[in-house]
């Protein structure tokens, strides 16, 4: 382990241009060819940690990166995500600077600084481990927009390995993620019928009444006790104040701890009935993202790397988030999935998005000795 802490601390400058180089290369989801620029880059210094780099062609999301650092043990994906939420040009707001040991810029949290500590980790394991399991690196391109292009890749290469450490960011303190929830999101349709506001109104159903019977029906579903939310966060309808509302739409947002929960909610939900006579409702969509459970597997995962952190002198604690992530696919197919294995910092999505800058090096020697661990044979089932 302490092999991997040297090593790490005489590549601090490499890996602070690399975390510059790659934060400067602004990287919306939605913008193909700025997504691709940064891809370009980091193809480019995956190649000279030792990597086989393969692009996979996208029409309109960034081309995906697969990269292959070989190895002869147990074959571990490292997985994430170079998209960004932020425009190009957000560099002006938030430029990058090192301030009061924080390292700021667009991106920089969620998760480039993550994906150079995994560049940086594999290339200590690969020249002082004498353990080496088979690296694979995924760096997608849509991740915050839902993952459409990437998931069957995520899930093809994820059934390969038999370890699965996911570099987004860690949470609060350091803690990883054992625990991810379930993703799903809704659309609400309510049909009614026309009519003149006064001078007919009994003749018309008016949409936007039944929608709000349905909205309160859904908020019934939510358990914020069991960890299941169930929102609606947009809502419309109507065309003019004086014609009863034919059409009404909500968008519904579902968060569950467990598939069985999303089950439920999802059956739930199609099993709405309208209220008013002459309305009718759809529902559409679904949970995108399964939930990241802590199954056995995970704990073992989990316990492997707290075995590892000790080592290098720190404890590891473990937690919970609302949000999803690619590893929500990995474990939900069955294979040990650890998150949140990125640098410490805080904001993402956020104006003040930084990671802490004394945690960089510790966090490549972790990752580093986690992966020694696994190249050496340690069962995670």
């Amino acid at each position: 382990m302490q092999r991997f802490l040297s090593f790490a601390e005489s590549q601090r400058p490499w890996l602070m241009e690399t975390i510059e180089a790659l934060v400067r290369l602004e990287s919306p989801s939605t913008d193909k060819a700025a997504v691709d620029r940064c891809g370009d880059e980091l193809a480019r210094r995956l190649a000279a940690a030792g990597a086989t780099v393969e692009r996979l062609p996208q029409t309109e999301r960034g081309d995906h990166l697969r990269a292959d650092f070989g190895g002869g043990g147990p074959r571990v994906l490292l997985l994430g995500h170079f998209d960004t939420v932020w425009p190009v040009g957000q560099l002006r707001t938030m430029p990058f600077v090192e301030q009061d040991g924080r390292l700021c810029g667009p991106g920089i949290f969620d998760m480039k600084a993550g994906i150079a500590v995994a560049i940086l980790a594999a290339r200590a394991v690969r020249s002082h481990s004498p353990h080496r399991p088979h690296i694979v690196m995924l760096w997608t391109t849509d991740e915050e927009v839902g993952s459409g292009t990437s998931r069957s890749f995520i899930e093809e290469e994820a059934r390969r390995c038999s370890a699965v450490l996911v570099l987004e960011p860690s949470l609060p303190g350091g803690a990883v993620k054992t625990q991810r929830k379930g993703c799903g999101d809704f659309e609400l349709t309510v049909h009614g019928v026309s009519a003149h506001a006064g001078i007919d109104p009994g003749r018309g159903a008016n949409a936007i009444h039944e929608l709000a019977h349905q909205i309160l029906a859904v908020q019934a579903l939510q358990d914020l006790a069991r960890g299941v939310s169930v929102n609606v966060n947009v809502a419309s309808g109507g065309t003019r104040t004086n014609v009863i509302a034919a059409l009404a739409r909500a968008s519904i947002d579902a968060r569950v701890p467990t598939a069985e929960d999303g089950r439920r909610v999802e059956s739930a939900l199609h099993a709405l009935q309208p209220r008013i006579a002459g309305t009718r409702i759809e529902i559409s969509g679904g949970f995108g993202r399964p939930p990241l459970e802590r199954t056995p597997q995970v704990q073992a995962l989990y316990e492997l790397a707290r075995e590892v952190a000790a080592e290098l002198g720190r404890p590891l604690a473990e937690g919970a988030t609302g949000g999803g992530s690619d590893g929500n696919f990995t474990a939900a197919i069955g294979v040990p999935t650890l998150d949140g294995l990125g640098p410490q910092g805080d904001g993402a999505h956020a104006l003040h998005e930084h990671v802490s800058a004394d945690d960089l090096i510790w966090r490549a020697a972790f990752l580093a000795g986690l992966l020694g661990k696994l190249g050496d044979g340690k069962e995670v089932k």
